[in-house]
């Protein structure tokens, strides 16, 4: 059996039968009503700003990339963190998140 405590999760490479002896005990954790082990994923500061100021101004990705002045391509690359604004983008999207009435109030 696996000794999950002493384990440095992160770098540990583990074996299909290791992946199976902790979920067998993990299930069987849950029918005998124990509390398993919590673990706290902290997320970025930066809960992606871009999603953030779109739903704030309450508009689709086409309706937003537009009114920002640049491609869905480039917003979806934004909002999936594959890529980060510059420049007048970064100060667009604080307006949206702060004062979204003021960026519709551009349309």
């Amino acid at each position: 059996m696996i000794d999950i405590d002493n384990i440095d999760i992160a770098n540990h490479e583990f074996t299909g039968d290791e992946l199976g002896e902790l979920l067998l005990a993990s299930v069987k954790q849950m029918k005998n009503g124990e509390v398993a082990k919590t673990h706290k994923i902290e997320v970025k500061d930066t809960v992606n700003q871009a999603i953030q100021a779109r739903h704030k101004v309450g508009l689709s990705q086409q309706d937003f990339a537009t009114l920002m002045g640049v491609s869905v391509r480039t917003l979806q690359a934004w909002e999936q963190g594959k890529r980060k604004p510059r420049g007048s983008a970064v100060t667009l999207l604080k307006v949206a998140t702060q004062q979204p009435q003021t960026l519709l109030s551009l349309r």
